[in-house]
């Protein structure tokens, strides 16, 4: 078992980082290379994966002869969920545990009863995760796709409002992964809303760098999930559901967990997005999850924003007019041209820089976290002069 060091503070059988600096010295991927890809998938501290780990021990070692599996694992979950809940300003009722953002969206998609000719907007920004099930409606229930075409990572109100007016649905992100442009969210949902449309937000680059509100947004569906800007482990992600969205569903999906009475003689579903979780599955990704969450917390938004920020400003002087995303800040995601990006990621690689290259033309993308430095933003600008 790891028992932590100073800066940490302990938390059940694991410690949690009260500054950058500890948790970055808690995270085994940075003593093996200089990582610019938490936008794609985070490097996790130890003291989150020895909570996951922990959690596995006592389920499979100790449960079985005391409270016994099934009770730990579910109060494992509620806790989470609760936790998720406050992170969000969301009630816990309000929540599902799942698997990953797109797992989310799928839930949303599957459970809303579309017609043909049904509208779905999005924008041309968004991750293939957010995209793909609505293509997937439009071939099945032959709904219409409405893209809404931005620039430099922009959306204009006024095609918004245009495009909504008899839409069903609008999706999009809160901070764009392809430019980290941070989307006005609660304005867009306030037309959509005003035309009769409900809205789903893609969060998931925006959980762990920025603080997140869904009661500010006003969204009906917020997805995301722990594995990036959190820095959990794959597998813990979480779907909002507003309570008036939620009468809106027609729920198609079922089991045990999510029903009230599964007895012979009928059943009942769970109030609100607990009803989306409906059968046997590990708590140990959700126990990283909130572990994640708890350490977040624990630094505070404020610290991670400034720091981001302070090294974001240095990559973008650095970059100049290579940069293809906004010159002030907005988040830790920095895109920029290069020749050629795949042979481009391919040559940092062999230097211990990890970058991405974007499906756009000529385009490579860094994701700054907060557990960066100076010295690695300038490692990063010598090995791409």
């Amino acid at each position: 078992m790891w028992h932590g060091h100073a800066g940490f503070k302990s938390v059940g059988p694991v410690t949690l980082a009260v500054n950058i600096d500890d948790l970055r010295a808690d995270i085994p991927a940075l003593e093996a290379c200089t990582y610019f890809n938490t936008g794609a998938s985070g490097p996790s501290p130890r003291h989150v994966v020895a909570a996951a780990t922990n959690f596995l021990e006592r389920h499979a070692f100790e449960a079985p002869g005391g409270d016994g599996p099934y009770q730990v694992a579910w109060n494992t979950i509620g806790a989470a969920r609760e936790t998720v809940a406050d992170h969000l300003g969301a009630r816990p009722h309000e929540i599902a545990l799942t698997r990953s953002t797109a797992d989310g969206i799928n839930l949303v998609a599957s459970a809303m009863d579309f017609r043909p000719g049904d509208v779905v907007v999005r924008t041309d920004l968004e991750h293939s995760a957010a995209w793909l099930p609505w293509e997937r409606l439009a071939d099945v229930r032959d709904i219409e796709v409405r893209v809404l075409e931005t620039t430099d990572g922009r959306l204009d109100v006024a095609e918004v409002k245009e495009a909504v007016q008899d839409a069903r649905l609008v999706a999009l992100s809160s901070l764009t992964w392809t430019h980290g442009t941070r989307l006005p969210v609660a304005d867009v949902v306030a037309i959509a809303h005003d035309a009769g449309a409900q809205v789903l937000v893609d969060a998931v680059q925006s959980v762990g760098q920025q603080p997140v509100d869904v009661t500010e947004w006003g969204a009906d569906f917020v997805v995301a999930a722990g594995h990036k800007w959190l820095l959990g482990i794959w597998g813990g992600g979480m779907l909002y559901v507003d309570d008036e969205a939620h009468k809106r569903l027609d729920q198609r999906r079922i089991g045990y967990r999510s029903v009230t009475d599964n007895a012979d003689t009928g059943y009942e579903y769970r109030r609100g997005a607990r009803c989306f979780e409906v059968g046997t599955t590990s708590p140990a990704p959700y126990v990283a999850l909130a572990t994640a969450i708890d350490t977040v917390e624990s630094i505070g938004y404020d610290a991670i924003q400034s720091r981001v920020e302070r090294l974001t400003d240095r990559l973008k002087t650095g970059l100049g007019d290579r940069l293809y995303s906004p010159v002030s800040y907005e988040s830790g995601l920095v895109s920029f041209a290069a020749d050629d990006p795949d042979a481009t990621v391919e040559r940092l690689a062999r230097e211990g820089i990890v970058i991405r290259a974007l499906p756009r033309p000529n385009t490579v993308r860094a994701s700054v976290h907060a557990v960066n430095t100076t010295a690695e933003i300038e490692q990063l600008l010598d090995a791409l002069t």
